[in-house]
């Protein structure tokens, strides 16, 4: 290797650009930008203002923010359920004076004041709720409307009620430590006030339900899209209507609050707060489009606007610059959003392939005649045909007790073909995904891969079971890597445990081509135990796990590392259990599934050859990445699939022999074969067919079952 590929190695292998496409497919890195927006303003602020950090003035803060954050909190829910209120404002100031009207004019306890608060946040929820759900008006008009009525009737309630309000002597000690204690009371002076804490209270309470409940979901549902959402069978009218609701409750609740703070109510009280809260919900990453975004992340939004608008007036700034920025930051965070929803994919797509260098080993030669172990006969080309054009995909094919065989199928179905000419078919079972491996336990049930679903079973009653959809997760990855996104192969132990691999984690099953191209270490081996149900990864750090064969000592296993053109050995039971070791390494085809044969030795699948383009290529992984950038998928350059065969191995990992079609016209492209009373039965992912070929010297009563359990041959 030069000095210029091991720099190249060096870049592209131990540098983890990956990472970062890794974490731009995270739903959580929508929080990471407010949450640094939030860090950067605070921090920023803190240092240009003496005393920012004080207890006294975090204590005033922090009460201004309870307030502001559960209307910030309802105005969220409103807009993931897709729709807008502007009216909070107003809405807030009637709920205020219903609190201070109730306590000082007419001289009711505090909980009559508190429930006026909320009713009247009700009734304006509903009303909003009843125009833009029930009778489908535009949510900006409607509650522009509100707005206007809520104001004008705070504004004539206040100058007809704000002399008695501030010559009444009404008191009340309840009242007093809502408004300015804190939560332990004289104990911690400067603690989490009242309105902090009931703040928090609705927030978690608000988060809960929208990840978690059934409600949540509908709201991001209707959000999300309006028709889908009803055609599922959601009820988008009440959904609408409730998420008003809940929006007026809480702009009463925080209109309580602020009463029992400043014992009273001013013509600005409210004064362009719909403005501040949509500010906050959108500068928190909360899209005004719905469907998108959390409570989370309007809680951060409003500490972002609120410590924004304080921190701009204590270095001297008027209402008007306030509002201007407010204006300048809402119209920022607004494209922003529009802009990164429309783009998302694009960035990805630009950074999220970020293939490795590898250079390939020195192989021998598969043309026939080359004197090679893997010179290719034409032997195949002479199977004859079961299921021509009827089948599509036959991935991987297995043969009961009773002589019948079965193939999954592109269509999500296992096929069953009927002993002995096999010219009747039936659908044994349908799962859905696509079928890969196969293996049949002791009791006769199928086992199978199910591309991107997982581990399935089915019984001879026909009855489809779920084993396994998860591993346990590793503690270092980014990605989710406990769900199955593409199991391969399976095979069964004596004692009933299930191996199978998962060939990568971070493509699906029909994203194969990418995976070969970024040639990334990220498939595994799992195990997965009927005993108590669990399911554990054995071994990871393998370029597309392919095929699994239980070897015939028991103790033991053989494995394809498709990409990397090798054969491992891995023994999970024994004495030499836990060792694990290449033992066919730099073939001249990619392996695929491997099976027992009658022999004692071992067959397996190419699924395609190796060229001389493609290994050069892989020692080229920035020509690579444009490639994928900058060509449509299908002028890629990646492992030829269209010629492969079958080769035979002994258990030290020689090769005995080497089938093709070198025609090309019946099984061109092999991924999985069984041998079965002295024929193999030949599969293909891309076939239209299952080939049936005679072997020469084969023992005609040996089949895969009776080797593994015994009994009928």
């Amino acid at each position: 290797m030069t000095l210029k590929e091991r720099a190249l190695r060096l870049r592209y292998n131990y540098i983890p650009d990956h990472v970062i496409g890794e974490i731009l497919t995270k739903r959580w890195t929508d929080n990471a930008i407010p949450f640094v927006a939030l860090v950067i303003t605070v921090a920023g602020f803190g240092s240009a203002i003496p005393g920012f950090f004080d207890p006294a003035s975090l204590s005033d803060s922090t009460r201004q923010l309870g307030e502001f954050s559960i209307v910030v909190i309802g105005l969220t829910i409103v807009v993931l359920g897709g729709g807008i209120d502007l009216s909070v404002g107003s809405i807030f100031a009637l709920a205020n004076f219903a609190a201070v009207g109730c306590f000082f004019v007419w001289n009711q306890p505090v909980w009559v004041c508190f429930l006026a608060a909320m009713l009247t946040g009700l009734v304006f929820g509903c009303i909003n709720g009843l125009l833009v759900g029930y009778m489908r008006l535009r949510a900006f008009l409607t509650t522009l409307v509100t707005l206007i009525i809520g104001r004008a009737i705070f504004d004539i309630l206040v100058i007809d009620f704000n002399t008695q309000i501030q010559t009444s002597t009404a008191s009340s000690d309840l009242w007093d430590f809502i408004g300015d204690s804190s939560v332990f009371g004289d104990a911690v002076p400067n603690g989490p006030s009242i309105s902090v804490a009931a703040a928090a209270v609705i927030a978690i309470i608000g988060h809960i339900a929208i990840t978690r409940s059934r409600p949540g979901w509908h709201t991001l549902a209707v959000g999300g899209s309006r028709r889908s959402a009803y055609n599922s069978g959601i009820k988008v009218k009440r959904t609408v209507f409730m998420t008003y609701v809940i929006s007026g409750l809480c702009c009463g609740l925080a209109g309580f609050l602020i009463a029992c703070r400043l014992s009273g109510a001013g013509p600005g009280t409210g004064a362009g707060m719909e403005i501040a809260a949509l500010t906050a919900v959108v500068v928190g990453g909360n899209s005004l489009g719905g469907g998108r975004g959390s409570v989370a992340k309007g809680v951060m939004g409003a500490i972002i606007v609120l410590v924004i608008t304080n921190g701009l007036i204590r270095l001297g700034f008027g209402t008007g610059a306030n509002q201007m920025f407010l204006g300048l930051l809402l119209a920022a965070a607004v494209t922003l959003d529009i802009r990164w929803l429309k783009n998302r994919h694009k960035v990805l797509s630009e950074i999220y392939v970020t293939p490795m260098h590898h250079q390939m080993g020195e192989t021998q030669s598969a043309l026939p005649g080359s004197g090679s172990p893997y010179a290719l006969s034409s032997k195949l080309s002479k199977a004859e045909p079961i299921g021509l054009d009827e089948l599509e995909g036959p991935e991987d094919v297995i043969l009961d007790q009773d002589d019948h065989l079965y193939a999954g199928t592109r269509h999500g179905e296992i096929v069953r073909y009927l002993a002995p000419d096999y010219k009747r078919s039936e659908v044994f079972a349908h799962i859905g995904g696509f079928p890969l491996g196969l293996a049949i336990d002791r009791d006769g049930a199928i086992k199978t891969c199910v591309g991107a679903m997982g581990l399935y079973s089915i019984d001879k009653g026909r009855k489809v079971t779920q084993l396994s959809t998860e591993t346990n997760r590793s503690w270092t990855s980014v990605l989710d890597d406990a769900r199955l996104r593409d199991p391969n192969d399976c095979d069964i132990a004596p004692d009933g445990r299930i191996y199978f691999t998962d060939s990568t984690t971070r493509y699906d099953a029909h994203d194969w081509a990418l995976d070969s191209i970024e040639g990334r270490p990220t498939g595994r081996l799992l195990v997965y135990d009927p005993r108590d149900g669990s399911t554990k990864t054995l071994l990871k750090g393998l370029r597309y796990a392919n095929g699994v064969c239980m070897a015939h000592d028991g103790q033991s296993l053989f494995m394809a590392e498709s990409w990397a053109c090798r054969v491992h050995r891995y023994w999970f039971d024994g004495p030499n259990k836990g060792r694990f070791e290449c033992v066919i390494r730099d073939m001249p085809g990619y392996p695929d599934n491997i099976n027992r044969a009658s022999d004692g030795t071992y067959w397996m699948a190419w699924l395609g050859m190796r060229t001389p383009s493609y290994d050069l290529a892989l020692r080229k992984p920035g020509m690579r990445k444009r490639m994928t950038r900058r060509l449509p998928q299908d002028e890629w350059l990646f492992p030829n699939i269209n010629t492969g065969g079958v080769v035979k191995f002994d258990e030290s990992g020689r090769i005995v022999e080497a089938l093709g079609d070198l025609g090309g016209e019946r099984h061109p492209m092999v991924t999985s074969m069984r041998e079965h009373k002295g024929y193999l039965y030949i599969g293909g992912i891309l076939n239209n067919r299952i080939g049936r070929l005679r072997l020469e010297g084969a023992d005609p009563n040996w089949t895969g079952w009776s080797s593994y359990w015994g009994g009928k041959g």
